[in-house]
């Protein structure tokens, strides 16, 4: 692929990235609450790569021309965030000053892979945004350039989330009401991220 094709492709990732959701109220309650968010951004990364490698194989396609597919992924993405808001809503007042919760890694990796690879809004910008990058006669065969693309989204995803999980920390951990409110307001855009999926959806 040519170069300017993938840094054209970063470019407009990058700003899809640096947009605040679901993914970052995550990123910043896991690097709040656990004592590393290599598990918690692991995570978040394989929901990434899962909705690439659905869009490559030309799955995607099917589900979004599918009426009831869509719906119940989006069904399914919204009350999985709904689920995962309120437990971090109930859970936000056992954070104290430069206290973190030791969590189960598996765990925290299978929350963050739901938070985005359930994000009906991250698939479809995939379904989107990727092959609009690619090229049929180019030299690579497109599931290969999109595969391609994904790896550089994903890479991306790896730094900002790393740097907001870490920034939160070194900013709120010693300072516990502050921190407190953050995980809430955390919370609070989960659940309301989900609602507006189905709102959406419904309306």
């Amino acid at each position: 692929m040519a170069f300017g094709t993938v840094a054209a492709f970063w470019a407009v990732s990058l700003v899809f990235i640096l947009t605040p959701g679901a993914d970052w109220a995550y990123a910043i309650a896991a690097g709040l609450r656990h004592r590393t968010l290599l598990p918690a951004v692991s995570g978040l990364l394989l929901g990434h790569l899962a909705a690439t490698a659905v869009v490559a194989a030309g799955v995607a396609t099917v589900v979004t021309d599918s009426p009831w597919a869509m719906t119940a992924l989006t069904a399914a993405g919204a009350a999985y965030l709904l689920w995962l808001g309120i437990t971090t809503l109930t859970g936000s007042a056992t954070v104290t000053a430069g206290v973190t919760e030791p969590g189960s890694w598996p765990r925290q990796l299978l929350k963050g892979a739901g938070t985005s690879g359930l994000n009906p809004k991250v698939f479809l910008l995939f379904l989107a945004l990727l092959p609009q990058f690619t090229h049929p006669d180019g030299g690579w065969p497109v599931a290969a350039q999109i595969v391609l693309l994904g790896l550089v989204h994903t890479t991306s995803c790896a730094i900002v989330y790393t740097g907001i999980g870490t920034g939160a920390r070194a900013v709120l951990q010693t300072r516990p009401a502050a921190a407190r409110v953050v995980i809430r307001v955390s919370g609070i855009a989960m659940i309301g991220i989900g609602v507006l999926l189905l709102v959406e959806k419904l309306a």
